[in-house]
């Protein structure tokens, strides 16, 4: 009998080690998948539509951070050359500086999507617009923000100094048996950012005048409104919390794997609407769940199918949701009649 070789064979079986390992890369991952989700829920339980803008938002996080730190597009576009800092940045080089850099693109992200809810959300809620409307609408603001960013530094890949979190090691390692495992310091870092922003939101959502006035306005805004609550302003505030947040998982996520283009925001928002969808529209709970699931199952590909990573996060959406309609957290829907 002829024996099959098995040199091609992917190997599906794992040591320990590399399940650990795996584990870890999808804790911080998946975490970067909940804060980015977040800001897609925030404004869904307020308005009750999906931003589509969410994910130009994200780019333009990472683009502003990379802007403060590095200060120079060399290959493209119309900042081709052009050297923002001749002196050198004053936000490279030190943790303290980059976290720096890191709040002020958040911040001005954050502002951003207030902005983007001046233009293409308000005018369509003051006509009484079906919310379909505002979606295109979203939309269109995407395709111009992305173009726009395109236009002015190019399409390549812009990657963050190594020394961006300061002078840490590249990796960090430990025994486990007989295997060694070795995590990047980057992804520790990330994981760490991540827990402490999901852990502020709750915190403000939870126990702050602001996070009640939120949910007020989420319960029911008409109410809200005959309680004194101003809508209109909790709405940007809604939007600007939802930029801060989008921003920030832009500047982790290419300071991890670099600032992959103008469109690199589009992945990540289709990713945020499994995100949402999986762990229940609206539920902010939910929506941390869903990115930690997600981001594990994407670990857990074996590395032979690494290509089909996000085909196996869409797969385990749709399984969950043949079971539970409303996703993990989310609760569901009484129709009214």
């Amino acid at each position: 009998m002829s024996r099959v070789s098995t040199r091609n064979r992917p190997n599906f079986g794992a040591s320990p080690s590399q399940l650990v390992q795996n584990l870890l890369n999808g804790l911080a991952i998946g975490s970067v998948y909940a804060i980015f989700a977040l800001g897609y829920t925030l404004v869904f339980s307020i308005l009750g539509i999906i931003n589509f803008a969410h994910g130009a938002v994200f780019t333009l996080g990472a683009y502003f951070t990379y802007t403060l730190v590095v200060g120079q597009f060399e290959n493209n576009g119309l900042l081709r050359g052009v050297n923002l800092f001749p002196q050198g940045s004053p936000f490279a080089g030190s943790p303290w500086t980059f976290a720096l850099a890191t709040l002020i693109g958040a911040v001005v992200a954050g502002l951003i999507a207030v902005l983007i809810e001046r233009l293409a959300f308000r005018p369509m809620r003051a006509r009484g617009a079906e919310p379909l409307l505002a979606l295109v609408s979203s939309l269109g603001v995407a395709l111009v923000i992305v173009n726009l960013i395109q236009l002015l530094v190019g399409a390549e890949i812009y990657n963050f100094p190594a020394n961006a979190y300061g002078e840490v090691r590249p990796a960090l390692s430990f025994q486990l048996g007989e295997r060694v495992v070795i995590i990047r310091t980057v992804q520790l870092i990330i994981f760490a950012v991540s827990l402490v922003m999901l852990a502020v939101l709750g915190y403000v959502i939870g126990r702050t005048r602001v996070g009640k006035a939120l949910r007020a306005v989420a319960e029911s805004p008409g109410t809200a409104s005959l309680l004194g609550i101003s809508v209109d302003r909790f709405i940007l505030i809604t939007f600007f919390l939802s930029g801060v947040l989008g921003g920030l998982a832009g500047t982790l996520v290419g300071t991890a794997f670099g600032v992959a283009g103008p469109y690199f925001g589009v992945t990540y928002g289709l990713k945020g609407l499994a995100v949402i969808v999986l762990g229940g529209l609206g539920s902010i709970p939910g929506a941390v769940v869903g990115g930690l699931v997600i981001g594990l199952a994407e670990a857990f590909v074996p590395g032979d199918y690494s290509a089909y990573k996000d085909a196996v996060a869409f797969a385990l959406l749709f399984a969950i949701l043949l079971v539970r309609p409303q996703g993990l957290l989310g609760r569901t829907q009484i129709q009214k009649v």
